[in-house]
C-alpha cells in the first residue's frame, strides 16, 4: 500500500493559522507612538492639575492658618473664596489629621481633609508571596480620592477634596461609626458616615446634607467622583491586569464590565453598584437608591511590565446625587476585600459577578459543579492535592462520555475497509458514494455523528476550567511540590532575557500539561484516521491531525507559560487521566471482533429508522443528485 505523505498545503495551512494568531497577539501590543502621544497629553493635563492644585494648596494653608489664629482678617478673605464653608475653616478640625478605625479584617484611615479613606489595608493578606510581611493595601498614598463638586448659589465651585470635614467618633453596640462633616454653620453641614462591623469588609457609607438647601444650587445633582489607581498585588502584572476591570449592575440587574482597552468608557444607567476589581481584590461602592446615571473609566498602566511595575489601571467613576427636598440623602456602602465567590455571594447583593465564571452553560459549570466540589475538597485537604481529586472526579464523572467516545471511533475502525471499498466504487460519483455511505452507516446501526457529541459535551466542562481556576481565590499564595503560589506561575528557571509571547522564566506544569496531550494526541490520533476516511472534497483530517499532534503542546507551553499552575496542574492531570482511562476501556471494554460480529448481525436486521439529521441529510443528497442529473441532461 502506498504510504501517504505530508500535504504540503495542509503544512502551509497549519503555519498559515499559527502565523495569523503570532500576528494578531503581536499587533495587539500598543503602538510606541500612541503611548509616546497619551503620555504628553497627560502631562498637558498633569501641569494644569498641579497648577489648580497649587492653587487649592494654598487656600487650605489659609485655611489652617485661620483655624489655628483665628484671624479676623484672614477669616474674611475666606469667606470671599469659600462662601458658608468659610465655617469649617474656623473650627479646631481645619487641620491635616486623620482618624483610624479597624476590625478583624480590614483597617482604615479617614484623613479630616476632604472626609475620604486615604489607607484600607486588608489585614489578612500579604502583596507577592506568602511571608513578605507586607500587607496588602487597596488604598495608599494617594492612589484613590472621593470629591463631591459643590456650586453655591453665590456661584462659587467647590470640592470636597479640599474642604475641611470634622470628625466624630462614636459606638453602636459593637459598631465603629465616624461621622465626617463638612459645615457651613453650626447645624448646616454635608456629612459622610462611615459604619465598621466587626468581622466584616463591608463598611456603611452614607452621604446625607443638612440646611444646605438654601446654601446650594439644588436645580442639578451633585457629582461625586470616586476614582481609584490599582496597586500591583501579585507576582505577575500582566497575568493580575488582564483580570483587572471594572465591573458595574445597572438597567435593573444586568452585570457588565468596562473591557480591557487602553481607555474604556461606559454610560450607566439605574446602577447600583460600581466596582474597581483587581485580580483577587476589590473595591465597590454599592447604593440602596439607584444612581440615576454614572459615568466609569479605566485606563491600562500597564505598556511595558519591565517598567510599568507598580500599578495596573486607573479606574474613575461619576456618579451623581441627586436632590429631594433641597437635600441629598443616599444609603450606601463600600466592600474593601478578597474577590472570594463566597464571601461576595454572602452578602446578597449580586456583588459575585464581578468574578469571571463565563456565560451561558459554562457559567452554570462554574456555579453550581465546580464551586461547591471544589470548596468542599479545599477545606479537608490541601489545594494541590485537591485539585488532583477534583480533577479525577470531573474525569470519571465524564468517562461514559468517553467510553461511547471510544466505542464510536472502534465502530467506525471496523467499517473503514467497506467504507474504502465504497469509495473506489464509487471514486467518479462522490455524491452516490455519500449516500452508499450513509446506507452502509444505517444498515450497521453506526451513528457517524456519535463520536463528536460525546466531545461536544466535555467542551464546556474544559472551558469552564479555563474560567474557574484564574478565578479562584483560594489558590491565592498556596504552595504544592515546586510551585509557591498556585494561582501564579510555577516558575522553576528565570531566564536572563524575555521570549516574545513566552516570558522571562521557564513554568514546569505547562511542560508537564504539553507532554501529556502529546501523548494523548498521539494514542488517539491513529484511532481517529482509522476511523474517518478521507471524504472527497473535503480537508485530509488525518494530516491535519499529525500537524495538531505538534501544534497543541506548542501552543500550552506559549500560553500556559504565565498563568497560574493551578489551571496546568489541572490540564497535566486532566490529560493523564484520559490516557488511563482511554487505555482501560481499549484494552478491557472495546473487542474489535465481537463490534464487527455484532456490526454484521445488524446488517442482517431490518435497517434502523434514520434520525432527522440523517435523514435530511439523505434528503439533500437526493436532491443534489437529481439536480445533477438534470444538469447532465441538458
Amino acid at each position: 500500500m502506498e504510504q501517504k505523505k505530508f500535504d504540503p498545503n495542509s503544512i502551509i495551512g497549519f503555519a498559515l493559522i499559527f502565523g495569523i494568531l503570532i500576528w494578531i497577539i503581536y499587533n495587539n501590543q500598543p503602538d510606541p507612538k500612541v503611548i509616546a502621544a497619551e503620555k504628553a497629553q497627560k502631562e498637558l493635563v498633569l501641569k494644569a492639575a498641579k497648577a489648580k492644585e497649587l492653587t487649592e494648596k494654598a487656600v487650605a494653608e489659609a485655611t489652617v492658618a485661620v483655624a489655628t489664629s483665628g484671624d479676623s482678617t484672614q477669616v474674611a478673605q475666606l469667606e470671599k473664596t469659600l462662601g458658608n464653608f468659610a465655617y469649617s475653616a474656623t473650627l479646631p478640625s481645619a487641620k491635616e489629621t486623620y482618624t483610624t478605625i479597624e476590625n478583624e479584617v480590614v483597617k482604615l484611615k479617614i484623613a479630616n481633609k476632604g472626609g475620604y479613606i486615604v489607607e484600607a489595608t486588608l489585614k489578612n493578606f500579604e502583596r507577592f508571596k506568602k511571608g513578605s510581611g507586607e500587607l496588602v493595601e487597596l488604598i495608599k498614598n494617594n492612589n484613590s480620592n472621593l470629591n463631591i463638586q459643590l456650586f453655591t448659589n453665590d456661584n462659587r465651585t467647590l470640592n470636597t477634596k479640599n474642604l475641611y470635614f470634622e470628625p466624630s467618633l462614636t459606638k453602636n453596640g459593637e459598631d465603629q461609626i465616624l461621622s465626617m462633616r463638612l459645615k457651613a454653620g453650626a447645624n448646616e453641614f454635608l456629612e459622610y458616615k462611615y459604619i465598621l462591623k466587626p468581622n466584616d469588609y463591608m463598611i456603611g457609607f452614607d452621604i446625607r446634607s443638612q440646611g444646605l438647601n438654601k446654601v446650594l444650587n439644588t436645580s442639578k445633582p451633585l457629582d461625586l467622583e470616586w476614582s481609584l489607581k490599582s496597586y500591583r498585588n501579585e507576582k505577575s502584572i500582566s497575568y493580575e491586569n488582564k483580570y483587572t476591570e471594572i465591573y458595574f449592575e445597572h438597567k435593573d440587574g444586568k452585570t457588565d464590565y468596562a473591557g480591557l482597552g487602553q481607555k474604556e468608557e461606559e454610560t450607566l444607567e439605574k446602577a447600583t453598584f460600581v466596582a474597581f476589581k483587581q485580580h483577587f481584590f476589590a473595591s465597590i461602592l454599592l447604593t440602596d437608591k439607584p444612581f440615576e446615571t454614572a459615568k466609569v473609566q479605566s485606563d491600562n498602566l500597564v505598556h511595558d511590565e519591565k517598567v510599568d511595575s507598580i500599578f495596573t489601571k486607573q479606574f474613575k467613576a461619576n456618579v451623581p446625587l441627586a436632590f429631594s427636598n433641597g437635600e441629598v440623602d443616599y444609603k450606601m456602602s463600600w466592600y474593601f476585600g478578597p474577590s472570594d465567590y463566597k464571601i461576595l455571594s454572602s452578602y446578597d447583593k449580586n456583588i459575585e459577578k464581578i468574578i469571571t465564571l463565563g456565560w451561558g452553560i459554562i457559567g452554570w459549570i462554574n456555579r453550581f459543579i465546580f464551586i461547591p466540589l471544589f470548596g468542599f475538597l479545599g477545606s479537608y485537604i490541601a489545594y494541590g492535592v485537591a485539585i488532583i481529586i477534583f480533577t479525577i472526579l470531573i474525569k470519571l464523572a465524564m468517562s461514559p462520555i468517553t467510553f461511547k467516545s471510544f466505542l464510536s471511533q472502534a465502530k467506525m475502525k471496523v467499517l473503514r475497509p467497506e467504507i474504502a471499498e465504497l469509495g473506489e466504487k464509487f471514486k467518479k460519483d462522490p455524491m452516490k458514494k455519500q449516500q452508499e455511505t450513509m446506507k452502509l452507516y444505517n444498515k450497521a446501526g453506526v451513528n457517524p455523528m456519535a463520536g463528536c457529541i460525546p466531545a461536544l459535551i466535555q467542551m464546556p466542562f474544559l472551558m469552564a476550567s479555563f474560567q474557574f481556576f484564574p478565578s479562584a481565590f483560594e489558590l491565592r499564595q498556596k504552595s504544592f511540590l515546586w510551585a509557591d503560589d498556585l494561582s501564579s506561575f510555577d516558575s522553576v528557571v528565570k531566564l536572563p532575557f524575555h521570549i516574545p509571547l513566552y516570558g522571562d522564566h521557564i513554568s514546569l506544569f505547562p511542560i508537564l500539561a504539553a507532554i501529556a496531550i502529546f501523548f494523548y494526541m498521539k494514542m488517539t490520533s491513529g484511532d481517529q484516521q482509522m476511523a474517518a476516511p478521507q471524504q472527497e472534497g473535503m480537508p485530509d483530517m488525518a494530516k491535519m491531525m499529525k500537524i495538531m499532534i505538534y501544534v497543541s503542546p506548542l501552543m500550552m507551553l506559549f500560553f500556559f507559560n504565565s498563568y497560574g499552575a493551578g489551571l496546568s496542574l489541572y490540564n497535566f492531570i486532566s490529560n493523564l487521566i484520559t490516557i488511563g482511562i482511554m487505555i482501560v476501556i481499549k484494552r478491557y471494554f472495546i473487542d474489535s471482533d465481537k463490534i464487527h460480529a455484532q456490526i454484521q448481525e445488524n446488517k442482517l436486521k431490518e435497517p434502523k429508522k434514520q434520525g432527522k439529521f440523517q435523514r435530511k441529510l439523505q434528503e439533500v443528497m437526493e436532491q443534489q443528485e437529481a439536480l445533477k442529473a438534470q444538469q447532465k441532461k441538458k
